[in-house]
């Protein structure tokens, strides 16, 4: 069983940064896919950046430019650096990572951008 364990969320200002970090069980390399979703009250899950299999990302048109995805593979971890954070990027972030046939989600960590 696969297991995606997120960190980093939290508290920012608007203008601030925050990095989260989602871990999993095994390797990295043997998921096609592994990003990062976010869910906002009252709002469907949205993509907000992955890796692809051939190692190419994909990124929200809301947050290029301000977000950066990348990985430790050594680690099995997965890193999303949030720049110039706005109240409309508050929400629940979620690990998610694919493999034919399966999807696992991490438990989600909670983003807040307030002043």
């Amino acid at each position: 069983q696969v297991q995606l364990v997120e960190s980093g969320g939290g508290l920012a200002q608007p203008g601030g940064s925050l990095r989260l970090s989602c871990a999993a069980s095994g390797s990295i390399f043997s998921f096609n896919t592994m990003g990062w979703y976010r869910q906002a009250p009252g709002k469907e899950r949205e993509l907000v950046a992955r890796f692809t299999q051939n190692g190419s990302t994909n990124y929200a048109d809301s947050v290029k430019g301000r977000f950066t995805i990348s990985r430790d593979n050594a680690k099995n971890t997965v890193y999303l650096q949030m720049n110039s954070l706005t109240p409309e990027d508050t929400a629940v972030y979620y690990c998610n990572a694919e493999r034919v046939g399966a999807r696992f989600w991490g438990q989600g960590t909670q983003v807040t951008v307030s002043s």
